[in-house]
């Protein structure tokens, strides 16, 4: 008797398949243990890029993270709401808006890191260190092709 839920192994057989339903559910693990906190993706990847690159015109936070903009506003709001980000405006432009990470901010992030890397043990368990390691570096790859 067939299995009603079998994936067709026409769509196993393509990697573009695999990595879409693999991506799927990590974003879907992540975004619910950061759900638990009242947070999303947008948010970490917030903090994350400010934690990387240093202070950022709001707008090119925005083109950065290929984020709306007003999505990105809204991700801000509420983290400098939590104390974990600050905005200022630019005195030579003040229509132009730079946002900082605070201490809090990176503290958070920590945290927030860690739920990931627990996410991503959880996906990545049928794996040994190494079979981790390979995959890490070609995924790199095939991510440093992208277009940006």
């Amino acid at each position: 008797m067939n299995d009603p839920d079998a994936v067709p192994p026409s769509l196993t057989a393509l990697s573009t398949y695999l990595l879409s339903r693999v991506g799927k559910a990590a974003r879907t693990a992540l975004g619910e243990r950061l759900a638990e906190r009242g947070l999303r993706l947008w948010h970490m990847a917030v903090l994350a890029a400010l934690a990387d690159f240093g202070p950022h015109a709001q707008r090119d936070l925005a083109a950065r993270l290929r984020i709306d903009p007003s999505d990105l506003a809204k991700a801000v709001d509420q983290l400098a709401t939590a104390g974990q980000v600050e905005r200022s405006r630019d005195p030579a432009d003040r229509r132009r808006v730079s946002v900082t990470i605070t201490p809090a901010g990176r503290a958070a992030l920590a945290e927030l890191d860690g739920e990931a890397r627990q996410v991503q043990d959880a996906l990545l368990a049928p794996l040994d260190p190494a079979e981790r390691a390979q995959l890490h570096a070609l995924l790199g790859r095939v991510f440093d092709a992208l277009p940006q």
